[in-house]
């Protein structure tokens, strides 16, 4: 895991104000069908069988650790897959995608005073430089990775511990049930979006505390 290297308190004096936490790739970044293309490319040489666009629609339906047992891969590989995986991904990063009315959301957010930072498996240096290059990089106040799939909770409260930032005024967001369970067991509420790789029905089952099947109701969701 990084040593986080912004320590300095959020001032956040605004009585409506939260700090809004993001996963990256599937919620801000439209990322599937590099990663699936990259997985399917590394499955010989890390021991798992390759995945066709069917299988992949059906692990849509799994959870996050479901899919991992599912697919065979053994843990003591997992930590040089998802190395693996951040560095094929960087040469995508300039061909990737924003979620489709995502920038407009989080601008809004910013607007309604928000504080916003990202909490990814993908590497520090992949999001960066995907935000400059989709004029993003100033709506984020920090972006904080760990190579870990189930460790975000962690990370998480590192963050809010060095900026000083209570569990109530902080939010989750993520588009797989892992971001819903990292929200849980350090019990800040989280908000699961539709729009990346775990279906609506799978998260439902996960009792997120808000559901939302598009951009445009992260402002509405933050507004109350």
């Amino acid at each position: 895991m990084r040593v986080l290297n912004q320590s300095l308190p959020l001032l956040i004096p605004e009585q409506t104000a939260k700090v809004i936490i993001f996963d990256f790739d599937g919620t801000i970044a439209d990322s599937f069908d590099a990663v699936f293309k990259i997985s399917n490319r590394l499955a010989a040489q890390f021991g798992y069988p390759p995945t066709s666009v069917e299988e992949a629609n059906e692990l849509k339906k799994l959870s996050s650790r479901e899919i991992l047992k599912r697919s065979k891969v053994p843990l003591f590989k997992l930590p040089f897959l998802i190395r693996r995986l951040r560095s094929e991904l960087n040469r995508e990063i300039a061909r990737l995608e924003p979620i489709p009315g995502i920038k407009d959301a989080l601008l809004e957010l910013k607007r309604q005073g928000h504080h916003l930072g990202i909490v990814t498996s993908n590497s520090r240096q992949n999001v960066i430089a995907f935000l400059e290059a989709q004029d993003m990089r100033e709506l984020f106040d920090f972006i904080e990775s760990g190579l870990t799939l189930f460790g975000k909770g962690r990370i998480i409260q590192q963050i809010l511990r060095q900026k000083e930032i209570a569990p109530a005024k902080a939010i989750y967001v993520g588009d797989e049930t892992r971001d819903v369970e990292a929200a849980r067991k350090i019990g800040i509420q989280v908000i699961a979006v539709c729009w990346g790789f775990n279906s609506c029905e799978v998260l439902a089952a996960q009792s997120p505390d808000f559901l939302i099947r598009r951009p445009a109701d992260l402002a509405a969701v933050m507004a109350h």
